[in-house]
């Protein structure tokens, strides 16, 4: 079966193959059931399996298709963060606390990709209370990156992107508040989308009853994929409304403003005088640019005026993160997390005990002032389709031992950016860039560090106009080459098999 069909084909083109019966629902599910058998104890990135369940969807796939049925993804297999919600299987989010529940439902996209006709196979893993750009917990053990497992493969959807990388899975769903869909995606060279903050249910994560909470803002889940096209379909499959308001709204995306990339008015983000970002990431931003402007897009060195140096933005930014990732956390730890930042006297972490410091009438006020970036964007979308950016300041980094709850120490840890150490925390800057006005953003691959690591940018787009910036990135990945495959994954069988 295996020569029939590729284990790191894209998901549009497993779906071509199982159309055309050139391939069974249970023999693309026992391919990557075998790799996974092979490839996973090194990389830990799948950590909660539903082979069995999954056997029986697959079964069922091929029993709809024997009777001419289709449905969007129908036999696909598939996985899910290990946060998303999946009835009768586990949701620990890595805290010890949590780490014999299961969920009793299943989360809104859970349920919409299994009404596709997908195969869910299993979830993937997460930093502790996804608040890592690591994927390491005491529940499961860390994930390693397939291009080098002595680095992160990013957080908190870390185990999702390696997955993807080491053609475990063809498709993943997972969250980003902080970068979570965009950091694995750039460090483990796949493509995320973190979507518009309204076109996707936000609800059906944590171990919580599965309940909207609109005052929520930012956080919003989506999916990754090796192709760009990959998650438009995915994406297809799992915007609408959120749960209650579905009696009633429609989503209708509008397609792509442009479907040949010559058309495409591109923005390239100003550097930062005060934001480090390594040298080759820089460097492959500059070539993207000149390589969009000699296959005939405009473009130009530009922002939104009201980013202005960004300071003011950033520090909003770090303030909602604060507030609503707080309220996550017991009463106890938010005064930990606070007597953290008040060792501290510096911008970023007054911001951080503002969130956590401040009521209601002031959170209001926030919005208000995130309301006023929201309207920039709108207006700066009149003129240009896209603003191309780094995703993260530096290519995947080593692993280190973070503790729980974070302690002045652990939360003064620097990467090395340029040869300099640089405060981990201001990795948050460029991820924040989409999330705070709520636009959406795809990260892409663009090429190799020289040490052959990933390096990956995101497209920044018009807010509900998710087609965009995705299909950017698709017609840019034709050009650029796409996803690589990482050296040493290409067998499909277990060793002695």
């Amino acid at each position: 079966m295996s020569d029939r069909i590729d284990a790191f084909a894209s998901a549009v083109e497993m779906l071509a193959a199982l159309r055309a019966r050139r391939v069974s629902a249970v023999e693309l599910l026992d391919l990557h059931r075998r790799r996974i058998e092979r490839y996973n104890q090194a990389l830990n990135a799948i950590v909660e399996p539903d082979f069995e369940r999954a056997r029986r969807d697959a079964g069922t796939a091929d029993a709809r298709r024997a009777r001419g049925e289709d449905a969007p993804l129908l036999g696909l297999p598939m996985t899910l963060k290990e946060s998303i919600n999946v009835r009768g299987l586990r949701t620990t989010i890595g805290m010890e606390m949590w780490k014999d529940f299961r969920s009793e439902h299943d989360a809104p996209v859970t349920t919409r990709v299994k009404a596709a006709g997908a195969v869910v196979m299993a979830k993937t893993n997460v930093p502790q209370m996804l608040a890592d750009w690591q994927s390491a917990n005491p529940v499961h053990g860390r994930t390693n990156n397939p291009w080098d497992l002595a680095r992160t493969p990013g957080g908190s959807t870390g185990g999702g992107a390696a997955a993807l990388a080491a053609g475990l899975t063809p498709l993943e769903f997972g969250s980003d508040i902080g970068g979570s869909i965009r950091v694995p995606a750039v460090f483990c060279g796949v493509c995320g989308h973190r979507p518009s903050e309204t076109a996707m249910p936000r609800s059906g994560q944590f171990p919580y009853p599965p309940m909207p909470n609109a005052a929520v803002v930012m956080g919003v889940q989506g999916p990754l994929a090796r192709s760009a096209d990959d998650l438009e379909l995915a994406l297809d499959v799992a915007a609408g409304p959120e749960v209650g308001e579905d009696v009633a709204w429609r989503l209708g995306i509008p397609p792509a403003r442009h479907q040949r990339l010559a058309e495409f008015r591109v923005a390239v983000l100003p550097p930062i005088d005060w934001m480090p970002l390594d040298a080759e990431i820089a460097a492959a931003l500059d070539s993207v640019a000149s390589r969009l402007g000699r296959l005939g897009c405009q473009v130009k060195v530009a922002q939104p005026d009201a980013l202005g140096d960004h300071r003011q933005h950033y520090a909003l930014y770090l303030t909602l993160l604060s507030a609503v990732t707080s309220s996550r956390i017991p009463a106890e730890q938010r005064v930990a997390r606070l007597q953290v930042m008040r060792t501290r006297d510096d911008e970023w972490s007054r911001a951080l005990q503002r969130g956590i410091e401040s009521g209601a009438p002031d959170y209001i006020a926030w919005i208000a002032q995130r309301e006023q970036y929201r309207a920039a964007w709108r207006s700066f979308f009149r003129e240009w389709d896209v603003l191309v950016a780094p995703a993260f300041f530096t290519p995947a980094y080593p692993h280190w031992d973070k503790p729980w709850p974070n302690t002045p120490d652990s939360i003064r840890k620097t990467v090395d950016v340029n040869g300099t150490p640089v405060l981990e925390e201001l990795g948050l800057f460029y991820p924040a860039l989409a999330t705070l006005a709520g636009q959406p953003a795809t990260a892409f691959p663009v090429g190799l560090t020289r040490g052959g690591l990933p390096i990956g940018l995101q497209a920044v787009g018009p807010y509900l106009e998710d087609r965009t910036p995705i299909r950017f990135a698709a017609l840019l990945g034709r050009e650029l080459g796409g996803f690589a495959r990482p050296p040493g994954y290409d067998g499909d069988r277990p060793e002695g098999s």
